[in-house]
């Protein structure tokens, strides 16, 4: 009982979000305009900060500028960011250039996303990556109850769950491999491997799921939030609250490629974090693991952050991306006790979006986090 009583403090039962800024002392107006500007600086800047780029008068595509191509990855980013801040025309150009080039109709992989293509929509790749999808079938729902259903392939709420129908029953006729294993409810690194990157696993978009896809696949969706929350516990490290980029089901570091450490995927883990526990006290482990992070980074300069073993032992080389690194952990503040917190929200607050070359996977996870610490990262139910 006690459990299902912490988990209606989150902000699906209550409809009330944090505003950390607000906290800090930031007002209503400065918020507003610091969100507008970001938003602005990221879909219509200049080449030093824009990740948007439209294509004609239907079309769009988000830009990773470090490698030149187009990610399933960024493209959903892109559309949640479009529905959270109700711009439509957004949404819509990114799904439609999403459906025309990166959806797949033959092979094994038929019914996913190839997870990379070049800006003129020809395919780098013929696999897709799972945290695309999951990113994919949450925005449309929430453009679902948002905007409503349009015609084919603005019927979002049926394309979010047809797209989950696939990640969790395709294989069973012998046509290609799950997102999510059967057996553990763990979702994949990618579908024809048998381990897990623990920044995938997002057990508050699961709980949705669970209330919006198909009614048979529903019991599954709330078995995989159970078993990712139980998941993350055995793959951060108990001191440094640190997670490797890639893990086996058994939670120990896969490092057969060197992605066994706390890099740039593994950034993401105090995000999701946090915003499980917002939107749903999803565990109280999580706030002793918010604290963790952020008292492993609260004597590190950014422009010195590395590479880590999870057990916190730093290598020579530097982190990729500093100031998404910032903005994760800043994040966490939506689960960390307040004091310690907060100081991450003001060092946040006082950082402005990365320019140049390495800036669309920085900025993706800073804007992430400015719409989460201002109450703006929200749960779009039906009709409201």
């Amino acid at each position: 009982m006690s459990r299902l009583l912490e988990m209606q403090e989150g902000s699906f039962y209550t409809g009330q979000y944090r505003n950390l800024f607000k906290e800090i002392g930031k007002t209503d107006e400065e918020i507003s305009t610091r969100i507008q500007r970001n938003w602005n600086e990221l879909f219509n800047g200049n080449e030093d900060t824009r990740i948007y780029y439209p294509v004609g008068d239907d079309l769009g595509y988000m830009l990773d500028t470090g490698n030149l191509d187009v990610r399933t990855e960024g493209m959903s980013y892109g559309m949640m960011m479009a529905v959270q801040l109700d711009n439509k025309d957004v949404f819509d150009r990114l799904w439609k250039w999403t459906m025309k080039y990166m959806y797949m109709t033959t092979g094994e992989n038929a019914g996913y996303f190839a997870w990379s293509c070049n800006p003129d929509g020809s395919k780098r790749a013929y696999g897709p990556a799972p945290d695309g999808e999951e990113f994919f079938a949450m925005a449309l729902f929430f453009a679902s109850h948002r905007w409503g259903d349009g015609a084919a392939p603005f019927n979002y709420s049926v394309q979010a769950k047809d797209l989950l129908r696939t990640c969790i029953h395709k294989g069973e006729n012998g046509d290609g491999y799950p997102m999510w294993s059967p057996e553990n409810k763990l979702i994949k690194f990618i579908p024809n491997c048998e381990f897990s990157d623990p920044s995938y696993h997002l057990p508050h978009f699961y709980e949705l799921f669970s209330l919006w896809a198909y009614e048979e696949d529903r019991p599954f969706w709330k078995e995989a939030a159970a078993a990712s929350r139980e998941y993350l516990k055995i793959t951060c490290h108990p001191d440094t609250g640190l997670a490797p980029e890639y893990a086996y089901y058994d939670g120990t570091p896969n490092n057969e490629n060197g992605y066994g450490h706390f890099f740039s995927d593994s950034y993401r883990v105090a995000a999701n974090i946090g915003l499980d526990y917002e939107w749903f006290k999803g565990d109280e482990w999580e706030r002793e693991e918010a604290n963790k992070i952020q008292a492993f980074f609260a004597d590190k300069d950014p422009a010195d952050y590395r590479r880590y073993t999870i057990a916190g032992e730093p290598f020579e080389e530097k982190s990729l991306h500093p100031v998404g690194l910032l903005a994760t952990n800043a994040m966490a503040s939506l689960a960390a006790d307040d004091v310690e917190g907060k100081k991450w929200v003001e060092l946040l607050w006082n950082t402005p979006v990365r320019t140049g070359v390495r800036r669309y996977y920085d900025n993706c996870l800073y804007f992430f986090s400015i719409l989460a610490l201002s109450g703006n990262y929200k749960i779009w139910m039906p009709n409201n």
